[in-house]
């Protein structure tokens, strides 16, 4: 197992093909799949012939990859997976933050753990300069851990989706975080 990064509760460590079952059962649950596709679960043959291979790819510049399954630490139980990987090509000064966590782990502040140690890692040890986060706006509990990792608001917009979901005409936000913002507030939760 290739881990990339402990929390005091989570482990997040690379996938492997063996990973499959686990990502069919993630995906096939209606309520995690609301604000992606409507609810509709994912098709085997996709999960196999396009999310693991997505998830598996390793990126030239640090040769990490961009998603990293997450795993409580005390029992090894599957929670779901993290993203933070380079929106440009192989550049990791802008990588884009996300997760998707199985309905069992939701309102534990897994999320919001991960996020928080990715983001730290992002800004210490991988050269990240800005993380960005998007999500539809009406995905509140997902906006909440956007905040609470230090993410601010930036924009709402209208994305060019191939189909609509409800709540989709409500459009999406994006919520950022630069380096010298998270250096800051360090130092002033340090400060005060």
């Amino acid at each position: 197992m290739s881990v990339f990064l402990e929390t005091d509760r989570l482990v997040l460590r690379r996938f492997t093909p063996s990973d499959v079952d686990l990502l069919l059962e993630l995906d096939s649950d209606p309520e995690v799949m609301r604000f992606i596709n409507g609810g509709r679960p994912t098709p085997r043959e996709t999960v196999t012939g396009q999310v693991l291979p997505r998830l598996l790819h390793l990126h030239a510049g640090t040769g990490e990859c961009g998603f990293w399954a997450a795993e409580e630490r005390t029992t090894g139980a599957f929670l779901g997976w993290f993203e933070f990987r380079p929106l440009e090509g192989e550049r990791w000064d802008v990588v884009e933050l996300g997760y998707r966590l199985r309905r069992p782990a939701w309102g534990r502040g897994y999320a919001t753990e991960g996020s928080l140690a990715l983001i730290a890692k992002g800004f210490t040890e991988l050269g990240v300069q800005r993380v960005t986060a998007n999500t539809m706006a009406v995905n509140s509990g997902s906006r909440r851990v956007m905040e609470k990792a230090g993410l601010r608001f930036a924009r709402s917009y209208v994305g060019d989706w191939p189909e609509v979901i409800d709540g989709s005409e409500h459009g999406e936000v994006e919520y950022t975080l630069t380096r010298q913002e998270w250096l800051s507030s360090r130092t002033g939760a340090a400060g005060g």
